[in-house]
């Protein structure tokens, strides 16, 4: 007798057909309904009419100011250079392309979630190892990364964009957007640091106060801390939402609907610095950069409000006082009218430079 057991016959049951959740109107609202813009090599006929109409496909970011931030960095073939924020790749994507044949280059994010999805889709894209790497620490670890690389006499470009991607800001699940409720988190890297809704509880109204007023130059601070510590006392505030409805509560009734949500922007921003600590390791960068340059390497950072350009102008002008730089940009560069159009998230960028002494 055959011990061996008969083949199974295959079940004649096919397998149920799992259909798409269904969205009220005629298009999806939420970001996860977004199917197609999430998909953009499957649907990318609705990608365009997306971009065509000024907005940024879900899960996707438009760069900002490349031909402007190409001529700043004045790129040339087997040169080595960084992207300190990798981002959704288009800044890294456009230098890289400059750099060949023969450069190299590396770029950084502390995002552990979008570097992951954009090194996998730049790879695909023919980006290999041999010219281009991708490093997971923020702008503090530049001078360990290029040691890493093995640049000891640094970079000839480097390239910062200080915004933050629209993959982050339009996700609700990352906390960064009022538009649509979510965890109140607000982290670049989820896996590090405290949550905002932790930082909040834990804050006074005398340190969220200053930071209002640093961190976004907010002029109703002390109201805004005062009204958002209280009430936070009595329920946590542990969602965008939430947040976004007890900042408007706290402001005079006089307070038009706009103003008000300039308001909720400039809250969730300085928050969001805060909790990142994203003016110290701005501040460790522009320390950093000068000896991260090979003499006559180029600088360039693009800025997205006042708190940090004032530091980007402060550091050119003093690296050019002490001889570090030969020269730095006088005045701003900003997005083509055009572009702002195009792409409204342009609008508030600031773009300097300069160019490390020889």
């Amino acid at each position: 007798m055959n011990s061996e057991a008969a083949p199974s016959a295959p079940d004649p049951t096919p397998a149920a057909h799992k259909r798409r959740p269904r969205y009220s109107g005629k298009n999806p609202r939420r970001f996860e309904d977004k199917y197609k813009e999430l998909n953009a090599d499957k649907y990318p006929d609705e990608v365009a009419k997306v971009l065509a109409a000024g907005k940024t496909p879900a899960g996707q970011h438009v760069p900002i100011m490349v031909g402007e931030v190409l001529e700043c960095l004045q790129l040339q073939a087997g040169q080595n250079a960084v992207d300190c924020t990798l981002g959704y790749g288009g800044h890294t994507r456009a230098m890289w392309e400059r750099l060949q044949p023969g450069g190299h280059l590396m770029s950084l994010d502390a995002d552990p979630i979008e570097l992951e999805r954009t090194l996998t889709r730049l790879r695909a894209g023919g980006m290999g190892e041999e010219s281009f790497t991708a490093r997971r620490c923020n702008f503090a670890g530049l001078v360990k990364a290029l040691a890493d690389q093995g640049w000891a006499e640094g970079a000839d470009a480097i390239f910062a964009d200080l915004g933050l991607s629209s993959m982050q800001i339009d996700n609700p699940a990352r906390g960064f957007t009022f538009k649509h409720d979510g965890p109140l988190d607000m982290r670049l890297n989820p896996q590090r640091g405290k949550p905002a809704s932790a930082w909040l509880a834990e804050t006074t109204p005398e340190k969220l106060t200053l930071l209002l007023e640093e961190n976004a130059d907010e002029p109703r601070a002390a109201l805004i801390a005062q009204h958002l510590c209280k009430t936070g006392r009595q329920t946590p505030l542990t969602r965008t939402k939430a947040l976004a409805e007890s900042i408007r509560q706290g402001l005079p009734h006089a307070v038009s609907a706009d103003d008000a949500d300039a308001t909720v922007r400039r809250v969730f921003q300085a928050i969001r610095i805060a909790v990142n600590e994203e003016f110290t390791v701005l501040d460790s960068l522009l320390r950093a950069l000068p000896a991260s340059l090979k003499p006559g390497g180029r600088v360039a950072i693009l800025t997205f409000h006042s708190g940090e350009d004032r530091r980007v102008k402060k550091a050119f002008q003093e690296g050019l006082h002490l001889g570090q730089y030969s020269a730095v940009a006088r005045e701003v560069i900003r997005a083509t009218p055009s572009e702002q159009h195009q792409n409204p998230r342009s609008a508030p960028a600031k773009l300097r430079w300069a160019i490390r002494a020889e």
